[in-house]
């Protein structure tokens, strides 16, 4: 037996070609998500980062134990203390690291270690997977951790383009100086680096390709 109170679900309906037509409308505007690496200096207001946080976590979970933390950065020193930091891990990643034709898959992209965009940027979200939690000196389980956190960092980058803002999804490795720089507890581990704010006015992205339909949906009926 369950031993949450239970409430009567409340969803929207919608007849077949409304259906259709809101699926058609949904996937035309996420298909304008782009990753963004040049950030306007424009100031965002706080409330609107809130929010997005608030969406994220409406992300299922493994037992509803909502393993996640969202730290919001925008002191210009915490900032760039982490670009400092991120960038030596980049720069040996580069340097060595990486293996060729991970170098090679890159190059189209024009990456590279530096990443000035951890300071332009007005917030940085940085994503924490709670693999346990602390009731005192006890410790009890998170489930599906990386799954879960996983799903609310998708519905965390819906919510920043639902805003009209951009973002990067950036994992720099290893990230443990992030637990370190911002003091958090011994059942965190970064997850992922995520800059948010507005494109610069000349920002550029690459002129890519997404997979096709018949490239990624296999039907079984």
């Amino acid at each position: 037996m369950a031993s949450y109170k239970t409430i009567p679900y409340k969803g929207e309906a919608y007849d077949e070609k409304e259906l259709i037509a809101k699926s058609v409308e949904y996937y035309n505007w996420m298909e304008k998500r782009r990753t963004v690496r040049d950030f306007s200096e424009q100031p965002v207001p706080l409330e609107v980062i809130q929010k997005i946080v608030l969406s994220a976590s409406t992300a299922p979970s493994g037992a509803h134990k909502q393993p996640w933390s969202f730290c919001v950065v925008s002191n210009p020193e915490i900032k760039k203390k982490i670009r400092q930091a991120a960038e030596k891990e980049e720069k040996e990643s580069y340097n060595g690291r990486m293996t060729q034709e991970w170098l090679e898959d890159l190059a189209p992209l024009g990456t590279d270690w530096q990443k000035p965009f951890l300071e332009t940027t007005p917030y940085l979200i940085i994503v924490f997977k709670r693999i346990y939690e602390l009731k005192g000196e006890v410790k009890r389980n998170n489930y599906y951790v990386s799954e879960s956190v996983g799903i609310a960092c998708g519905f965390l980058l819906t919510a920043i383009h639902n805003a009209g803002l951009v973002a990067l999804t950036h994992t720099p490795s290893p990230m443990n100086f992030l637990s370190k720089l911002l003091n958090r507890p011994e059942n965190e581990r970064p997850f992922l680096l995520i800059p948010v704010g507005y494109p610069a006015v000349n920002a550029l992205v690459p002129d890519l390709r997404r997979k096709d339909l018949d490239e990624v949906l296999f039907l079984y009926d």
